[in-house]
């Protein structure tokens, strides 16, 4: 099988990891969204599709060294925050495994109330704005899980500033050292420049289509606006066709930006 992301990436280097599990509070969520079934229901159909995807970023990190991925959609309502959380949850089953979802949409953050944290207090936004804050400072672990979330914080009206500090850069190298995946839930691709000064610091990105739903223009606006050698794929949202060539089957399917030649790319890139 070949290599999800493009050869030409160089490996990353490796350094030491910090105990994240001294150094983050643990949260006892009272109740997590049902949508969550990587983590309520991990046994089901439909959690299996998340480990489809699991499988592809263990093969993109065994291959190219990469750990810090972001997720985003064209538009709001796709799916990408479900997407980011049931990815992360299918990863932090396995044994030993240190895993940190990051809500980076800090107009619109979702994350903490997926979790069921109501008043998230402090997050990503005041670790950007504090030069001396570290990220475990307001970063949590779900407890009984291995499986740490930074929430955004207060909504920020107007981030590019703190999007396009050297503190963003900072904090994901951190994030990078202390953890075996990252996934960074961002503001939509489209029409907004949050996603482009985000893909400077992570090492891919997956794009959400909400199947039947999302426009076409929308998403070739969106490929058009990422870096192609860090896109790693589409993940379609609610897709209720039957199995893809690839063996994935039920509500999502998850195609390799190096299968352009599969006539989901073809549908797509014909409308550009």
């Amino acid at each position: 099988m070949n290599a999800v992301v493009p050869s030409r990436i160089s490996r990353m280097s490796t350094t030491p990891y910090r105990d994240v599990r001294a150094v983050a509070s643990d949260f006892a969520p009272a109740r997590l969204a049902e949508e969550l079934v990587s983590l309520v229901a991990p046994a089901s159909p439909a959690a299996d599709q998340y480990r489809s995807l699991r499988y592809c970023l263990e093969h993109v990190r065994k291959e190219t060294g990469r750990r810090v991925f972001a997720v985003t959609s064209p538009t709001p309502g796709d799916g990408k925050t479900i997407t980011t959380l049931n990815l992360a949850g299918a990863l932090a089953q396995a044994d030993g495994a240190r895993v940190l979802a990051i809500d980076a949409d800090l107009r619109r953050p979702s994350v903490a109330s997926y979790l069921g944290l109501d008043d998230p207090r402090r997050g990503f936004i005041d670790a950007l704005r504090g030069a001396n804050d570290d990220l475990a400072d307001v970063t949590r672990r779900i407890a009984g899980f291995n499986l740490w979330f930074v929430p955004a914080g207060r909504p920020e009206a107007s981030p590019y500033e703190l999007l396009n500090s050297p503190r963003l850069e900072a904090l994901i190298q951190q994030a990078r050292r202390d953890y075996d995946y990252v996934l960074v839930d961002t503001p939509p691709a489209v029409r907004m420049p949050d996603c482009r000064l985000i893909e400077r610091s992570v090492d891919g990105f997956m794009l959400v289509v909400a199947a039947h739903k999302t426009p076409r223009a929308l998403v070739s606006e969106a490929l058009n606006g990422l870096d192609p050698d860090k896109l790693l794929g589409l993940v379609f949202n609610g897709d209720d066709r039957p199995s893809s060539r690839y063996g994935y089957y039920g509500k999502n399917g998850y195609y390799r930006a190096d299968s352009r030649d599969d006539s989901v790319w073809r549908r797509i890139f014909a409308r550009r």
